[in-house]
């Protein structure tokens, strides 16, 4: 089921996910889900509050569907480690068509559990360690235009409260 991705305005962006404690069929389901739409909406990372659901979970594909190996499930993720610093233009499902530098840390690792609730930890560097943060972020209620000047938020922000109002958001 390919679900429709929430944006910028919707509550559940901005408040921290709740933490997965049940890993069922359920689950699987859901992150099976969160992958489809994730291709669908052509992004290589999906946070579950990204389509309505405030659960602590994460898909990522920096490759998108060309190395089906480099699928990766966060579940209850959460940066231990960053290194050095990188500014990149970033963009974000849930604010189409907006994008802008972020800076970043290089390389990061994330400790999360797997589909089964395992422990595991893994470092990426450059796009991938920028999905890593950039989707923790999601999880945590932030969204990246929370990394940039407060006067191009303010401007993004402004752009979208007109598209709002014309029915176009």
């Amino acid at each position: 089921m390919i679900y429709p991705i929430v944006k910028f305005g919707d509550p559940v962006l901005e408040k921290r996910a709740a933490t997965v404690a049940v890993f069922d069929a359920e689950l699987k389901k859901l992150i099976d889900d969160m992958f489809e739409s994730m291709y669908a909406a052509k992004g290589v990372g999906l946070a579950a509050p990204q389509i309505g659901i405030s659960r602590r979970i994460a898909v990522v594909d920096v490759t998108f569907k060309e190395n089906p190996d480099a699928r990766l499930v966060l579940i209850n993720p959460e940066i231990i480690h960053t290194e050095g610093r990188h500014t990149q233009s970033e963009g974000c499902l849930s604010i189409p068509d907006f994008r802008e530098n972020v800076g970043r840390a290089k390389i990061a690792t994330v400790r999360a559990q797997d589909l089964d609730g395992n422990v595991f930890e893994k470092t990426g560097d450059d796009i991938l360690a920028r999905a890593f943060q950039h989707e923790t972020d999601h999880l945590n209620g932030k969204l990246y235009i929370s990394h940039i000047s407060a006067l191009k938020r303010d401007l993004i922000k402004r752009k979208i409260r007109k598209l709002m109002k014309k029915g176009e958001w």
